[in-house]
């Protein structure tokens, strides 16, 4: 690895840890955020939003079946809205 590519896969780790710790918050603060959640993605039900309880994996799942959207994409609208509203 080069320099820059090493710089860079740092840059990278140091965001994935960032966006894993305002997740972290998010989970924890669930009833707090959960209308922010629903105002972004109107689709999910309040059936969805006591299921997702703050689990990422599960909100991402809900937004693929209501959307129909891939995987990835759903992963970075998500990592989108928590750098907008966290």
């Amino acid at each position: 690895m080069t320099a820059w590519t090493v710089r860079d896969a740092a840059i990278k780790l140091n965001g994935i840890k960032e966006i894993q710790m305002k997740w972290n918050q998010v989970e924890g603060n669930w009833e707090k955020f959960k209308g922010e959640v629903q105002q972004q993605w109107g689709k999910l039900t309040n059936d969805d939003m006591d299921v997702i309880h703050g689990k990422r994996k599960e909100l991402a799942g809900r937004i693929q079946a209501r959307y129909g959207k891939a995987a990835d994409q759903v992963e970075k609208d998500i990592d989108t809205w928590l750098t907008r509203h966290h």
